[in-house]
C-alpha cells in the first residue's frame, strides 16, 4: 500500500528540513548517526516511498533512455530493438521506444520527447536521409548515438555495417558466378548506405572480371512494397541484367513476390543475393544466398557506447565504427541463366 505521506510531513516527524530528507535519500549527504536515524524512524513510521519519478529527476537521470527507429514491423528493426533493450537492462535502465515510420514530424517529435524526459541518452536509427533539423536536435543531447545509417550533419559517434564491404562480397560472389550485369535494388541514392553498397558492388564485380560494367541501380526505400514496385520496373526495362542484388531483406521479399506472380524462377531466370539476412531466408524455397549484419552486435556496441566513460575525450562524438559483414552462401547464386523464354514472354505481355 502506498503512503499518502509527503516529504515534508517526513521532515516535520524527524525534525529536519525537507531538503536534507531529500539529499539524504537520494544519497547525496552524510549525516551524524543521530539525525540520520532519526530520518529512517519517520520514514518507517510513515511508511514513506519517495516518489521515483522526482528522485531521478533531483539526480539529473532519468534511468531510461530513447531508442528511435523507423519501424518495428520490420524483422531487421525489431532484431536490432531486442538487442538494445536487452544491453540496456545491463545497466540497470529502460527504454522509451519510439517507431517513426520514416515519417519527419515523427521523428522530431520523437527526439522532443525524449528531451522533454531528460533522457540519459538517445540511440537515433532512420533508413532515410533527414532534414537538417534532425542533426541539430541530436547535437543537443548530452549522449546520442547514430545507429545503422548516417544522419548527416550529426555531431555523434556512429556505428554502422561494413556497407562497402557487404557490396564487395555480394560482387565478387556474382563475379565468380559469371555474372557480368547485375542490377542494385536499394534506398534512395542520397544514402550513406546505398551508396556505399553500390561502390562495394562495383569494385566486387571488377575483382570478379566485370570490369568497366556499371550495376544498374533501381532506387525505392526498403520495404515489400517497394520491392514489388522496383521488381515491376525491373522487368519492363531487363537488358543483359543476369543477377540482382536486394538492398534489403524486405526488398527481397517484394521482389519474389512478384517473380512468383511472372513465373519467374530463381536462380534459373535471375540469381539473387539479400543484404541484411534478418528474415529466415534459409527457409526460402530457394534458400537466398545474403550478406548478414552482425544485428546483434549492432545494437549491443550502440549501447555500449552511450555508456561509456569516454565522453569527455575530444575526437568521441567524430568515432564511426563499422562492424564486419559476411556472406552466407545458399541456393539462390547460379550461373547465369542461357533461357530467358518466361522473362522475354513476361516483358511482351
Amino acid at each position: 500500500m502506498q503512503s499518502r505521506h509527503s516529504l515534508k510531513d517526513v521532515a516535520k516527524e524527524a525534525a529536519v528540513s525537507a531538503a536534507t530528507i531529500s539529499r539524504y535519500l537520494n544519497g547525496t549527504l552524510d549525516l551524524p548517526d543521530s539525525t540520520r536515524q532519526r530520518i529512517d524512524a519517520a520514514v518507517d513510521k510513515l511508511n514513506y516511498h519517495p516518489n521515483p519519478h522526482a528522485r531521478r529527476l533531483s539526480l539529473g537521470k532519468s534511468d531510461s533512455i530513447a531508442l528511435i527507429v523507423p519501424d518495428i514491423a520490420n524483422p531487421f528493426f525489431a532484431k536490432l530493438a531486442a538487442a538494445i533493450e536487452l544491453a540496456v537492462a545491463r545497466h540497470q535502465s529502460m527504454v522509451m521506444l519510439h517507431a517513426t515510420f520514416n515519417n519527419s514530424e515523427r521523428e522530431l517529435a520523437a527526439l522532443e520527447r525524449a528531451a522533454q524526459n531528460r533522457v540519459d541518452g538517445v540511440i537515433f536509427i532512420t533508413n532515410r536521409s533527414p532534414e537538417a533539423r534532425v542533426a541539430e536536435m541530436i547535437n543537443g543531447f548530452s549522449r546520442a548515438v547514430i545507429l545503422d545509417e548516417d544522419v548527416p550533419g550529426g555531431i555523434a559517434p556512429r556505428v554502422l555495417c561494413d556497407n562497402e564491404m557487404g557490396g564487395m562480397l555480394a560482387g565478387r560472389h556474382l563475379g565468380a558466378a559469371g555474372h557480368r550485369h547485375v542490377a542494385y535494388f536499394g534506398g534512395g541514392s542520397d544514402l550513406l548506405s546505398t551508396k556505399l553498397r553500390l561502390d562495394g558492388l562495383r569494385h566486387g564485380l571488377t575483382e570478379g572480371g566485370s570490369a568497366g560494367v556499371e550495376p544498374t541501380l533501381l532506387e525505392g526505400d526498403h520495404s515489400p512494397a517497394s520491392g514489388r514496385i522496383l521488381a515491376e520496373k525491373f522487368l519492363d526495362r531487363v537488358t543483359d541484367e543476369t543477377a540482382i542484388f536486394a538492398g534489403s531483406d524486405e526488398l527481397t521479399v517484394g521482389i519474389l513476390e512478384v517473380f512468383s506472380a511472372h513465373g519467374i524462377s530463381v536462380p534459373d531466370d535471375y540469381s539473387l543475393i539479400s543484404f541484411d539476412d534478418a528474415r529466415s531466408l534459409h527457409l526460402f524455397a530457394p534458400a537466398i544466398t545474403a550478406v548478414r549484419q552482425p544485428v546483434e552486435r549492432l545494437g549491443e556496441r550502440a549501447v555500449e557506447i552511450l555508456f561509456s566513460d569516454d565522453w569527455d575525450q575530444a575526437d568521441f562524438r567524430q568515432m564511426t565504427e563499422r562492424t564486419p559483414v559476411t556472406l552466407i552462401e545458399r541456393s539462390s547464386v547460379t550461373a547465369p541463366a542461357k533461357n530467358k523464354s518466361k522473362v522475354d514472354q513476361t516483358r511482351t505481355n
